[in-house]
């Protein structure tokens, strides 16, 4: 049966806490409430969401004073990701409970038929088996490299025990592992890009190749925030979100490599493009390729580089401030005032 919203919204008010941690991020516990700006996450106080059923209310409802807004979890996930479709809005919610596609209206669940290995249903069927990061393995690897805002991380998930196999004569194991969605332009998942992960070590696993992509990846990228008329691209994940500690209000994409992000589709809005650059000869490739092809459609392109080899390791080794400060000298300054975050 089709899951109701009232029953979705439900189990995701006996997880308030969690869910206003992970989608209202910007706030903060107070009692029994979370107080965050509003439903779209921004910082302040002036909206409430209830933890625990009360007999002032059930637990997940929420109003904003200072607009009067109000409503449940369901409406927090579509505002704060900037969902317009409500099938797209419990798709999100069950990914967040971790709970399977809904069944077909029938009475008899047909069976999945095998996907061809590396295609993108294979991508779209690991992306949905996965869970969010909040809590996992996954935000504990990221904060390890630096990586402790994780707003607008909506395509990042979980596995706690993903398929690896070196090669084809060997034994297939099994590792916990960051799953990213590769999605294109209209928000179609195509392909998957995995990292397996070491749990005692809470960093990349053991293995001869800890990151792999499969399905359709020309063209798409993994996405994180929605896109407008500015946007950020780069090569890997731990780079692009690094950049997005200290400007997390920009839309941003990893194309997962050089020949990819000299690839990247562009969005009909676009106007300016920041390219963030590893300091190696593929990014100088890459750079090249992409201010010559956002230049031929009237795209400005500002090239954003690292002092060290990417800016995880600016990040690591340099610290937050000198991060800020390096995004400061070579961001437009109309953008430092709309996407930097405040020094604290």
């Amino acid at each position: 049966m089709t899951q109701n919203p009232h029953d979705l919204a439900r189990r995701l008010a006996d997880r308030a806490e969690t869910v206003c941690r992970h989608y209202l991020s910007s706030g903060r516990r107070e009692g029994g409430y979370w107080l965050v700006g509003d439903v779209r996450n921004t910082p302040g106080r002036s909206m409430y969401v209830r933890l625990k059923d009360t007999p002032k209310g059930p637990a997940g409802k929420w109003t904003d004073a200072a607009t009067g807004e109000h409503g449940d979890l369901l409406d927090v996930i579509r505002e704060s990701c900037g969902l317009v479709d409500f099938k797209d809005v419990t798709h999100e919610a069950r990914t967040f409970l971790s709970m399977p596609p809904p069944e077909p209206e029938s009475h008899q669940q047909p069976r999945q038929s095998p996907t061809p290995q590396g295609s993108p249903e294979a991508a779209r069927r690991l992306v949905h088996m996965s869970q969010p990061i909040y809590g996992t393995l996954v935000q504990a690897y990221l904060r390890k490299r630096g990586i402790t805002n994780l707003r607008g991380t909506g395509s990042l998930h979980f596995h706690p025990r993903c398929y690896y196999r070196p090669d084809e004569q060997s034994p297939t194991e099994t590792w916990p592992a960051m799953i990213a969605a590769v999605t294109d332009l209209d928000g179609k998942i195509t392909g998957a890009h995995r990292t397996w992960l070491d749990p005692r070590r809470r960093d990349k696993a053991p293995i001869d190749t800890p990151r792999r992509a499969m399905g359709d990846l020309l063209g798409n990228a993994v996405h994180f925030g929605l896109r407008g008329e500015v946007m950020a691209a780069g090569e890997g994940i731990e780079t692009v979100l690094s950049l997005r500690q200290v400007l997390p209000e920009m839309p941003m994409l990893a194309a997962l490599s050089a020949a990819h992000l000299a690839a990247i589709l562009f969005p009909d809005t676009l106007r300016r493009l920041y390219i963030v650059r590893d300091n190696d000869p593929a990014g100088d490739g890459a750079r090249d390729s992409l201010i010559e092809r956002a230049n031929a459609v009237g795209i400005e392109a500002i090239v954003i580089s690292p002092e060290l080899g990417d800016f995880n390791e600016d990040l690591r080794t340099l610290g937050l401030d000198t991060l800020r400060m390096e995004a400061r000298l070579q961001v437009a300054p109309q953008d430092v005032a709309r996407f930097m975050a405040l020094a604290a």
